[in-house]
């Protein structure tokens, strides 16, 4: 399992797509209690479950790993870890799989200037207030401080989008095959 981690705009989710389109690497789909958007498919952008049944989920300690975001649970099913999946986790969610000390799961930290970030959220159309909010946020949970352990820091400064996966889906064929 790739498991990719960064500020935004860094590529992680960018990345993620080009390791399924050129690669096969299916994105892992977690559990959420968020109500289903327009054109979304349970199943296959969410497991889209009720309050309670995610709580009896984590009461059975299904989950690797839980979050609460605007009012919505989300979490990683422990049967979505196989390989050739991809999963975005913050700093949190890579401690959990990290704990879980499982060789086959492979941590990139996806990083790039806070100016080469800006120009990428600009670019892809973000709004000025929650760029800056963004980028000052992203300074305390990426911090080094937050991340213990991880073998492979990419920046993705002066690489296209296509090297940056290459990299990552070369790298974890790699690890994958020396175990």
């Amino acid at each position: 399992m790739i498991i990719l981690t960064g500020p935004s705009a860094s590529g992680k989710t960018e990345v993620a797509k080009l390791l399924f389109s050129k690669f096969g690497i299916k994105k892992v789909v977690t559990h959420t209690t968020r109500t289903e958007r327009l054109g979304e498919i349970d199943g296959i952008d969410y497991h889209f479950v009720s309050k309670a049944e995610f709580l009896q989920l984590q009461a059975a300690q299904a989950f690797v790993e839980t979050t609460e975001y605007n009012g919505n649970f989300y979490g990683t099913s422990k049967k979505e870890i196989a390989d050739d999946k991809v999963l975005i986790l913050d700093p949190n969610g890579v401690k959990a799989f990290m704990a879980l000390l499982n060789p086959r799961i492979i941590v990139f930290r996806l990083e790039a200037s806070p100016t080469t970030r800006f120009n990428r959220m600009i670019i892809r159309g973000d709004l000025l207030p929650n760029i800056e909010e963004r980028l000052k946020k992203d300074v305390t949970v990426f911090a080094d401080s937050n991340f213990h352990g991880i073998k492979y820091r990419i920046d993705t400064e002066d690489m296209t989008i296509v090297e940056v996966a290459e990299l990552v889906n070369r790298t974890y064929r790699q690890e994958l095959a020396r175990l």
